[in-house]
């Protein structure tokens, strides 16, 4: 059985084993147990091994991608594409968003007694969340701490944005060395790439079941009354997120990469599930960089430099939800906002989705301050974090994939690959390539 069939089916029997569970048992005392002694650290643990290779991987290929875009002439040129790419596709997301909760106002039917019984329920959550993310600083200061004072103490504690910004200047400053003495470090971050690379594969071997206890810890503990009672707003941020999926970004890949969106979704299976069962975007990219060079074969100079970018900055997901639940939390407290209001929640969706975590419920705490900074009150995210977890997995498959396409429209703009090459592509990605056969990574430039 292929791996991707395998893990499928550990996510369908994880669900149907937790919705089970959920409606027999409901709160019996051996679910907990379960979930805590064992369904809960299997999960953390196929987390936890993702998580585990995300700083050496992102340094690697990141400083190897940009080392061998070359001059400073070509980086310009690649880093504006990728970035103008992000910012359009973002945009786009939050605009979506902010159409269909307009027209639909799933705010506007919610009973006062839920609002009182939801905000009872949550509003401790919602401010320990906040102050634990110290996101009410957010501002100047997140784009000054971009540049990190000590990048290994960034590593430490997963600032990925700091890692990312050392990472390309340890790069550049490869570039502009001479030949010869860039080639000894050149073969040493290849050489880890190649290593993480193979601790992905080995990772991905226990997929299946790490995917199956993610999502019955999930399942088994979710509310499906809690959600009977927010469907349409639940319904409103899926419908976005398949809407931009399905629409916005097939026409930005057929259009600007020149390749069948029904060839693309099928190619990288892998990363949806895997995206959709870990709610991050940061376990997600080791799997992403794998699929992109062996199903879309981009080339790794440019999947080096777009994906690990697009994974911390690329959040097209996260904006069309924040955009959302700003004017749904409006809607239920009766707040109009203007057009030049919901002009500024789509600004802010897209500089809060680059300044959110890439892990789960990373973009909650900015949620707040974004919803303060329009005048809606921000204990309002009270009402939405019961149903967040399903939401925050849809969406991470939405920043994800938007990543991928990224990296097919710069890559088909540099002239360096076309749809023809993802027709080379092996059909399997990672179950039928031998374990002591990793690809290579990076090519280090003859002297």
């Amino acid at each position: 059985m292929k791996l991707h069939t395998k893990i499928l089916l550990g996510l369908a029997l994880g669900a149907i084993a937790g919705v089970t569970v959920n409606m027999t048992a409901g709160d019996a005392s051996w679910v907990a147990a379960v979930n805590r002694y064992v369904t809960g650290p299997v999960g953390q643990i196929f987390l936890r091994l993702l998580f585990m290779v995300v700083i050496p991987l992102v340094f690697a290929t990141l400083s190897l991608g940009v080392a061998g875009l070359g001059d400073l002439k070509n980086l310009g040129r690649v880093g504006g594409k990728t970035l103008a790419y992000f910012l359009i596709s973002t945009c786009l997301a939050a605009a979506v968003g902010l159409v269909l909760v307009n027209t639909v106002r799933p705010g506007e039917g919610l009973p006062p007694e839920t609002v009182q019984e939801l905000q009872s329920l949550y509003a401790g959550q919602a401010e320990e969340r906040l102050a634990a993310s110290g996101a009410e600083d957010f501002g100047i200061e997140t784009f000054v701490n971009i540049v990190p004072r000590n990048p290994v103490a960034s590593a430490a504690s997963m600032d990925m944005l700091g890692v990312i910004f050392f990472a390309i200047v340890f790069g550049i400053a490869l570039a502009m060395i001479p030949a010869a003495r860039a080639a000894p470090m050149l073969r040493v971050l290849e050489a880890l790439a190649e290593a993480v690379t193979k601790i992905i594969d080995l990772a991905m071997r226990l997929a299946p079941y790490g995917v199956f206890a993610l999502i019955f810890v999930v399942t088994s503990t979710f509310g499906w009354g809690l959600l009977r009672q927010l469907a349409l707003y639940v319904a409103v941020v899926l419908a976005g997120l398949l809407i931009h999926a399905a629409v916005t970004l097939s026409l930005l890949l057929r259009g600007l990469a020149g390749l069948s969106p029904i060839r693309f979704w099928s190619k990288i299976r892998d990363v949806v599930i895997t995206a959709f069962s870990t709610s991050s975007s940061n376990a997600t990219l080791p799997t992403t960089l794998v699929v992109a060079e062996r199903a879309l074969r981009i080339p790794p100079r440019i999947g080096g430099f777009v994906l690990p970018l697009g994974a911390t900055m690329n959040m097209n997901g996260t904006a069309l939800f924040e955009g959302v639940t700003v004017l749904f939390i409006a809607q239920v407290f009766g707040i109009d906002l203007p057009i030049a209001k919901q002009a500024i929640v789509v600004v802010l969706s897209v500089l809060t989705a680059v300044g959110a975590a890439g892990v789960p419920g990373g973009s909650i705490p900015l949620l707040m301050v974004m919803a303060t900074s329009v005048g809606v009150p921000g204990e309002g995210i009270a009402l939405i974090l019961g149903v967040d977890r399903i939401l925050d997995m849809s969406r991470t498959v939405l920043n994800v994939s938007g990543d991928l396409t990224a990296a097919c429209v710069v890559a088909r703009s540099e002239g360096e690959w076309s749809a023809a090459d993802v027709d080379a592509a092996d059909e399997e990605v990672f179950a039928e390539e031998p374990l002591d056969e990793a690809p290579a990574v990076y090519e280090p430039p003859r002297l």
